[in-house]
């Protein structure tokens, strides 16, 4: 049987500077991934009253 991924990436952009919205697929928690060659940071997506965006399943 094989096992889902963990991390799904559902979205992406950027070229030299690289911007992807990462999904976890077990909490559905959003997080934003940016990168600059060898510099790189991750955070929580929150909406508009602090709380995290939530991806549910389809």
């Amino acid at each position: 049987m094989k096992k889902e991924k963990r991390f799904k990436v559902v979205s992406s952009e950027g070229a030299l500077e690289s911007y992807r919205v990462i999904v976890d697929t077990e909490t559905g928690v959003n997080y934003l991934y940016i990168s600059n060659g060898a510099a790189g940071g991750v955070t929580i997506l929150l909406d508009s009253q602090g709380n995290p965006i939530i991806t549910r399943d389809e």
